[in-house]
């Protein structure tokens, strides 16, 4: 039996790995000075393919996840990422903006969707106990793979220089870097065998400590999606995604414009927000474990509701990036409570296969958020009008969320309620619990 913190380990490092695409923002400059051709649309066009592609490959691989195992689908998202970075950085040796976005958009894209559900879904049956601690670590991987990718990134840049290659000599050394420490990763990932619990709960179910876990449903992906709560979190992860990469993508202009900080400082502020959204997946995911999951995406939403309203108005350095960080605790928290979510309400069958069809709402929030905060900007002149839209839409995001509390309470009295009849020995049947 393998040890399940080697696992999350292994997970971690799958997820360290390819959450380095969120430093993309390091090779903007140097590409725009390397391909001068090329505007900063198309640069930003890299970026773009790379999450539009996490998310189709995440949907469409789902069920090869599920089917052929964790070990086989992270050696397969190795060589997609890890491959992606090499065909990239010849890409940037030829000067061919194409071929770059066929590496690090495309290939690497694919790469990231399968890397992203792979350990996830394995790490839920892992930890039966701690759903969301667990899933929380590896994600928290995700969101510190900038933090530590971009520093690296930029160093062996400059240690090069762009026209020296070192954009491509990047890309090259990290491709190689990544793919050792992915395949690695992946050959220590393995499910539990069925029904698997690790000692302590076996010893506190079998004396009736407490209950075995009991999710709401076991269905298979094409089931899930015909039921109104895997929309309903569909929608809350498109929600809270659209909006917070807005923030994101708006953060440093709109710190220089509402409390005056030099293009420097708000430099140092977006660099921060790498660690505030890794602390807030793995920080509001081991909650969710207390608090319960619907009431943790309540949660998310009533505090966005609020800093959206008033991040635009604040005047006090210190106050607008307590607002800022606490936003981005909320986007991470939001990534990493989502497969314990899904595990309660469908359970673990096929779970990979589940994330990937919800992930699709990062494809299009991807998309959706920077668009909508570039278009209201050019309207407006500002970004006070934007945050009060999304302010508009974390209210419909709540009211979801209430829902989805509702339909889990009345799922857990219906199945209560049927266990109580099996256990007085009344077998006549019962209704079956509804959305």
């Amino acid at each position: 039996m393998k040890n399940r913190w080697l696992i999350a380990a292994s997970a971690v490092g799958v997820h360290a790995s390819i959450g380095s695409v969120y430093a993309f923002s390091v090779f903007k400059k140097p590409l725009a000075e390397l391909i001068p051709s090329a505007s900063n649309n198309e640069i930003a066009w890299t970026f773009s393919f790379a999450i539009l592609f996490l998310g189709l490959s995440a949907a469409i691989m789902g069920h090869f996840v599920e089917r052929h195992g964790p070990r086989k689908s992270g050696m397969l998202a190795a060589s997609f990422f890890g491959g992606g970075l090499l065909v990239a950085g010849l890409g940037a040796m030829l000067e061919n903006l194409y071929v770059i976005w066929l590496g690090y958009g495309v290939l690497g894209g694919i790469g990231l969707g399968i890397g992203y559900i792979t350990p996830v879904s394995t790490l839920v049956k892992w930890f039966p106990d701690r759903r969301g601690l667990a899933t929380g670590l590896a994600i928290m991987g995700f969101g510190f793979g900038a933090m530590i990718g971009g520093p690296v990134f930029n160093f062996i840049i400059e240690s090069f220089g762009v026209q020296n290659g070192g954009i491509a000599n990047t890309w090259f050394i990290m491709g190689i870097v990544y793919l050792v420490i992915m395949f690695s990763s992946a050959t220590y990932l393995e499910r539990p065998p069925q029904g698997w619990m690790p000692e302590g709960m076996k010893k506190d179910v079998e004396s009736g400590k407490r209950a075995a876990v009991q999710d709401l449903t076991q269905l298979t992906a094409n089931e899930s999606v015909k039921t109104a709560p895997f929309y309903g979190l569909w929608i809350m992860m498109f929600i809270n995604i659209s909006c917070g990469i807005g923030v994101i993508y708006s953060a440093s202009p709109l710190a220089q414009e509402s409390i005056g900080l030099t293009a420097a400082e708000a430099a140092a502020v977006v660099g921060l927000m790498s660690l505030f959204n890794g602390i807030g997946r793995i920080t509001w995911a081991s909650f969710s474990d207390i608090l319960g999951r619907p009431q943790t995406y309540m949660a998310f939403f009533i505090i966005q509701i609020a800093a959206f309203i008033f991040l635009p108005n604040i005047t006090s350095v210190i106050l607008f990036q307590v607002v800022l960080y606490t936003i981005l605790t909320c986007y991470g928290g939001g990534f990493a409570t989502l497969p314990a979510f899904i595990g309660d309400l469908f359970g673990t069958k096929e779970l990979g296969a589940i994330h990937g069809y919800i992930l699709t709402a990062w494809a299009l929030a991807g998309i959706a958020g920077p668009q909508v905060t570039a278009y209201i900007r050019s309207v407006t002149g500002s970004y006070e009008l934007t945050l009060y839209v999304f302010s508009g839409f974390f209210c419909f995001a709540l009211f979801v969320s209430i829902l989805m509390l509702t339909y889990v309470t009345r799922t857990k009295a219906k199945l209560h309620a049927e266990a109580q009849k099996l256990s007085s020995g009344d077998h006549s049947p019962s209704k079956p619990a509804t959305a």
